[in-house]
């Protein structure tokens, strides 16, 4: 039987260990960690728990297929679906509403910004197209050769794509209003990118909220690592927690094992789940011979604040996004000029909206998002409880009254809390999904053409961040190891 390492018990970690489970292999996932699920996890105080971590579902069905491919009955994750998506709540004080339905879409859209639902009509009637193709050529092929990704057919899409414009110009082809271009574009912070930083192709996120939906996991995203670990366990394999990785034995051009402070152990495959960029360390120098390290870009950091409340909003949607007068002007704060803005916007998780099990009776937990610096640069332990306290006001004043007298229990998580971590430059998100990191230029399942036995996974891994994405970069790994592995 043959032997595999994972590197890290992140959701590409556990998704790999178990694809291959089932292909027969023995794997051992090792965490240096005390306990799986990397970015995601649960913040808890007494009764009240919350996600650390991702909260919104995207494409459900690569999510749960990925899952049914590696032996998970799909019955065992509960989905809930947010109809509303979302609410956007714009400081002129209109509130539009992201609905799943074409038709109400339109009539919403038309309400607030006449003469713009035919744009919205267009641009969901194009990509009804584009999603596919794209879904086809970008999230489910890997590109371990230049040469893969320069096709004559793949240009093409690339430029129906809108790849060489950002997100925020390409959906500038449907839509007029400033505030329409904020709700069709602010998805890029979904990836930790800009929407003004982030190739137009990612224009296939706010497309696919509409036609897949957004859905949240009964019980928190963070119930989804436990249940892959007992599956994992339950079919063999092993799980060493508290335990760092902390070499690769690499001889003529073979990944032979890894290092752990137990010592070293040999086995016929590794797959990296920890942030790209950190493999390095692992190798010691890169497979050409050299020193020299490739200066990744991170993605933005997160100042997240974790709150349970004596209080329930009647009228409060799952999700729902904060903007500043002008979001373009805030984020370009964030991602350019690497500070904090007077005004930020910011995103709100309400689980007990929709999960009548997330917080206790008559009670909530709520999860406020906030787009920021990665950890370079600023000085968090100042900045994080003035800027979370402007944040809690301005959410009292715009959509949760009576908020900050009702909150019981508070956490306040930052860039630095993340580095320390793990995550690459305290970015939330993996390295940054710009253009020259996304797609063929962006690290592949397998990452060096040179080391037979060596793959990656994960949110910095082609095809980039979101929970389903990451399990699809998983799935690419164990594809390309098995098909390595037969020749």
């Amino acid at each position: 039987m043959k032997r595999a390492a994972i590197v890290g018990a992140g959701i590409g970690g556990l998704t790999s260990a178990l694809l291959l489970n089932r292909q027969g292999w023995d794997v051992t996932v090792y965490e240096r960690g005390s306990r799986v699920g990397g970015r995601i996890g649960y913040e808890q105080e007494g009764d009240y728990r919350i996600d650390q971590g991702p909260t919104i579902v995207l494409l459900p069905e690569m999510l749960l297929g990925i899952l049914e491919e590696a032996g998970v009955d799909r019955s065992k994750i509960e989905l809930l679906r947010c109809d509303p998506l979302y609410r956007v709540h714009y400081s002129s004080g209109r509130v539009m509403t992201k609905m799943t339905a074409r038709e109400q879409q339109a009539e919403e859209i038309e309400r607030l910004f006449p003469g713009e639902s035919q744009g919205f009509s267009k641009f969901m009637k194009d990509m009804d197209t584009l999603f596919p193709a794209g879904r086809a050529a970008f999230l489910e092929r890997a590109f371990p050769r230049k040469r893969d990704f320069f096709t004559p057919s793949l240009m093409s899409l690339m430029g129906r794509l809108r790849a060489h414009k950002s997100v925020r110009k390409a959906v500038g082809d449907y839509f007029q209003h400033e505030e329409l271009l904020d709700a069709y574009s602010l998805q890029s912070l979904y990836i930790g990118g800009s929407p003004f930083g982030t190739p137009g192709i990612y224009s296939l996120l706010p497309y696919a909220e509409h036609e897949y939906g957004i859905w949240m996991v009964k019980g928190g995203y963070a119930a989804l690592p436990t249940i892959l670990e007992q599956e994992l366990i339950s079919r063999g394999g092993r799980i060493v927690l508290n335990t760092e990785v902390t070499g690769l034995n690499i001889k003529n051009g073979v990944c032979e094992g890894i290092e752990t402070a137990a010592g070293a152990e040999n086995v016929d495959a590794v797959i990296y789940n920890g942030d790209f960029p950190h493999l390095s360390g692992l190798l010691g120098q890169t497979p050409d011979g050299s020193r020299k390290r490739k200066p990744y870009r991170p993605s933005s950091g997160c100042v997240l604040i974790y709150a349970g409340v004596d209080k329930t909003w009647d009228d409060a949607t799952t999700h729902q996004f904060f903007l500043p007068p002008s979001l373009d002007g805030s984020l370009r704060e964030v991602f350019d000029q690497r500070r904090i803005p007077a005004k930020s916007s910011f995103y709100v998780f309400n689980p007990a909206a929709l999960d009548e099990t997330a917080a206790p009776p008559g009670q909530s937990v709520l999860y406020f998002l906030i787009p920021v610096p990665d950890a370079n640069g600023v000085d968090w332990s100042r900045e994080s409880e003035a800027l979370a306290e402007r944040v809690l006001e301005e959410a009292e004043q715009r959509g949760f009254p009576g908020l900050r007298e009702a909150i019981k229990w508070q956490k306040i998580r930052t860039p630095a809390d993340a580095e320390r971590d793990g995550l690459y430059g305290g970015g939330s998100f993996g390295i940054a999904p710009v253009l020259f990191q996304s797609g063929v230029y962006r690290p592949q399942p397998k990452p060096f053409p040179a080391i037979r036995g060596l793959y990656a996974a994960g949110a910095s891994v082609h095809p980039g961040g979101g929970v389903p994405i990451v399990m699809q970069s998983a799935r690419m790994a164990v594809n390309q190891l098995m098909k390595e592995m037969e020749t």
